[in-house]
């Protein structure tokens, strides 16, 4: 098996069709059929078939992919360490966490192992995150999430097992303009919130999630956007909203925002990995250097 043949295989998982793939490689697509069918022919068996959704992997193809990812990240490692450059470490993070949060991760990792160069990739999308680690296109992530395994918070589990580390504590507010009805009002519970407009994303953002386990389906959900827009309309009166009480802090300190006095759980900022791959040398002290000191 050449390398090429195995980033060209790595990116029709990716990518699911022949043309993305090969642009995403800088390829033309009959090149990197070529690759695939040389590929197939050095090991003697099919890696993919035409499905209604591209292309699908069959029984060794599924076997390859570990392998594949596994290989070529060490190609990588091994090009980078005869080279004298640092190891390094693909994070990828939500958005929201980015500007916040991943400062305070990599100020730990830089201080505890300046040794390990770490690259950033913010992604608005948890699957996104969490399908790139199960693929071994990240080593980690950092994302939001609730309870005592991954997917606490209401989303789906991965299909591959992964581990986790809870870094920090992600307090939320729940805040509305200083002339609403709530505003300045003592001991709310849920019910209290049942007529109200509650300002939300899409059902996947982990702050919807959490307004569905704290708030239960009484407040009527606006679609508003991402964070920025949910706090901006909030701020106007047009509803109150759920978000990290890093997000809207200034908004309190400054008196446009108003935290409703509403007990709320704290999220957990969590970093989730693929178990399999702390066997690889130094893996595991990496992922640790991330937590609290």
């Amino acid at each position: 098996m050449e390398l090429r043949q195995l980033r060209a295989f790595a990116a029709v998982v990716r990518h699911r069709t022949v043309t993305e793939a090969a642009a995403a490689l800088d390829l033309a697509p009959s090149s990197l059929s070529q690759r695939i069918r040389t590929l197939e022919d050095t090991l003697g068996v099919a890696l993919f078939v035409r499905g209604p959704k591209g292309m699908e992997l069959t029984p060794a193809g599924e076997r390859l992919r570990g392998w594949a990812h596994t290989l070529l990240d060490q190609a990588d490692q091994a090009v980078r360490d005869v080279r004298g450059h640092r190891r390094r470490l693909r994070l990828g993070a939500l958005e929201t966490l980015a500007g916040h949060y991943v400062p305070r991760v990599l100020a730990r990792f830089a201080e505890r192992r300046p040794d390990i160069e770490v690259a950033v990739h913010a992604d608005r999308a948890r699957d996104g995150l969490l399908a790139d680690v199960a693929e071994g296109r990240l080593e980690a992530a950092l994302l939001l999430d609730s309870g005592t395994g991954i997917g606490g918070l209401g989303f789906p589990a991965p299909a591959r097992p992964l581990d986790f580390l809870d870094l920090d504590a992600v307090p939320l507010s729940l805040v509305c303009a200083p002339g609403h009805p709530l505003a300045g009002r003592t001991a709310l519970t849920p019910d209290d919130l049942r007529s109200e407009r509650l300002l939300v994303n899409v059902p996947a953002c982990s702050f919807w999630m959490a307004g569905n386990q704290i708030l239960g389906p009484g407040p009527q959900r606006i679609k508003a956007g991402g964070v920025p827009v949910m706090r901006a309309w909030a701020e106007h009166g047009l509803g109150i909203t759920l978000l990290p009480r890093f997000a809207v802090a200034d908004g309190l300190r400054a008196g446009s925002l108003v935290e409703l006095d509403l007990p709320l759980p704290d999220l957990s900022l969590r970093l989730v990995w693929r178990a399999d791959r702390e066997s690889q040398p130094g893996m595991r002290e990496i992922l640790y250097a991330a937590a609290r000191p």
